[in-house]
C-alpha cells in the first residue's frame, strides 16, 4: 500500500507560482493559460486521489463513510475563458473555495478515522483577497492567486503527511494478531 501512495503523490506535486508569474511577464500573458489549466488538472486530479484514499481507509476500518460529492471542473474550459478576463476572478473564488470545502470535508474525515490526530485546516480567506483585488483595481489578483498556490501546495504535503501516517497506523493494525 505504501508504494502505491508514493505512486499516487505525483499527482500533487509542488507548482511554483513565482515561476509562472515571471512566464507570464515574459511571455505577455501567455504563460497564464497553462498555468490556470495546470492549477485546475491538479485541484481535479488530487480530489479523485483523495476520494480513492478515503474508501480505502473507510473499507480498512469497515466504517461507512459517504465521500463528499466532487464537482470536476473542465480545465480546457477554465484556461480558455480567461481570455475574457472575468472569468480569471471566477477561477480565483472557485479554486479557493473548493479547497476551503475540501479541507473541511478532510477535517470531518479525520476526526472519524483518526480522531488522535489534531488537523488544522487550512483556508483562503476569500472575502479578504476579493476586497484586496477590488481595492488594487484588480492587482490583488496576483496576491490571491499566490495564496491559492501556496495553500495547495502546503495541503497537498500535509495530505502526504497524514497519508503516510494512516498507511503506517493500518500496517500496525494489520499485523497485529488477537490473543
Amino acid at each position: 500500500m505504501e508504494t502505491n501512495m508514493v505512486a499516487e503523490a505525483e499527482t500533487d506535486r509542488k507548482m511554483w507560482f513565482s515561476m509562472w508569474f515571471l512566464g507570464a511577464i515574459a511571455s505577455f500573458g501567455v504563460a497564464f493559460f497553462p498555468f490556470f489549466y495546470y492549477s485546475v488538472d491538479r485541484r481535479n486530479r488530487h480530489l479523485q486521489r483523495h476520494a480513492e484514499f478515503e474508501q480505502k481507509i473507510a473499507t480498512f476500518s469497515n466504517k461507512d463513510w459517504a465521500p463528499a460529492p466532487m464537482h470536476m471542473r473542465n480545465a480546457k474550459l477554465w484556461a480558455a475563458s480567461i481570455s475574457l478576463i472575468v472569468p480569471v476572478f471566477a477561477l480565483a473564488y472557485v479554486l479557493s473555495k473548493d479547497l476551503n470545502e475540501h479541507e473541511k470535508q478532510q477535517c470531518k474525515f479525520l476526526a472519524t478515522f483518526y480522531p488522535e490526530r489534531k488537523y488544522a485546516a487550512q483556508y483562503v480567506f476569500i472575502r479578504d483577497c476579493a476586497l484586496i483585488t477590488v481595492a488594487t483595481l484588480g492587482f490583488g489578483l496576483i496576491y490571491w492567486l499566490y495564496k491559492i498556490v501556496n495553500l495547495y501546495n502546503n495541503h497537498f504535503k500535509e495530505q502526504y503527511n497524514i497519508e503516510h501516517e494512516l498507511i503506517q497506523l493500518m500496517e500496525a493494525q494489520s499485523h497485529v494478531k488477537p490473543v
